[in-house]
């Protein structure tokens, strides 16, 4: 059995269904993407599969323990942890304060601490920055802190959601090279990404979902080199 599987999914949100049948699975310690066009589903997934949907039908399975039907608070202690789109930071908190509602499931302040040390060696400007208030942040700077949040919880899943939206070039080459370093220390990742080459490349397996379902599957590689991927999602000048 995978670490996390997704099986059949619907959600609906009234009578319009935003996911129709969506099923994946993810390995401990692996990085998957789900990629598609916007309004595919892809987000609603995240979001059902964090707690803060509940599907109509399908199962969401976390280590052997069905999840789908636990509210979101239970889902975080249980190590699934959320980096939404649009990174919805408390833009009035500081740095350090944002850091600290990410840990509001623990009572450990020194693991606390340690960790928050260990974002800001991850991420720099965040410690130099860490008492001033978060909406005063570029958003490259804004990203980072919403990742750092998430990790504050130490999940063993963490879920990221369009993190390179809006930041320049450099900087989704920074965000992309922290997933990459989140991975080879043992965190599994599953990514929801618009800049669909940049996932693949990072991917050691990949989903592509269109109108609510998951319609190809393969490692990052595979997709990569798929016509159709390709000419849906990559755009012209792609080598096969």
């Amino acid at each position: 059995m995978s670490f996390l599987e997704v099986r059949d999914l619907v959600v609906a949100y009234g009578a319009i269904q935003a996911v129709r049948g969506v099923t994946f699975s993810v390995e401990e310690g692996q990085v998957v993407s789900l990629i598609g066009s916007n309004g595919a589903g892809k987000t609603t997934t995240l979001r059902t599969v964090s707690g803060l949907l509940r599907p109509v039908s399908g199962e969401i399975v976390l280590n052997g323990t069905p999840i789908h039907a636990l509210p979101a608070h239970k889902i975080l202690g249980m190590g699934v942890a959320h980096s939404p789109e649009g990174r919805r930071l408390f833009a009035r908190m500081t740095v350090e304060e944002n850091l600290r509602l990410g840990a509001y499931t623990r009572d450990d302040e020194d693991g606390i601490l340690s960790d928050m040390d260990r974002i800001f060696d991850m991420f720099p400007v965040l410690g130099e920055r860490r008492r001033n208030k978060a909406g005063l942040f570029s958003g490259g700077e804004q990203q980072m802190l919403a990742i750092g949040r998430a990790l504050m919880s130490r999940p063993k899943l963490l879920m990221l959601d369009e993190p390179s939206m809006g930041l320049s070039p450099i900087m989704t080459q920074k965000i992309f090279a922290t997933v990459k370093e989140l991975q080879s220390e043992g965190t599994t990742v599953l990514l929801v990404e618009q800049n669909a080459l940049s996932a693949l490349a990072l991917s050691d397996h990949a989903y592509v979902i269109d109108l609510g379902r998951t319609t190809l599957s393969g490692t990052g590689r595979e997709l990569l080199a798929d016509p159709r991927v390709q000419e849906a999602y990559l755009g012209e000048g792609v080598a096969s």
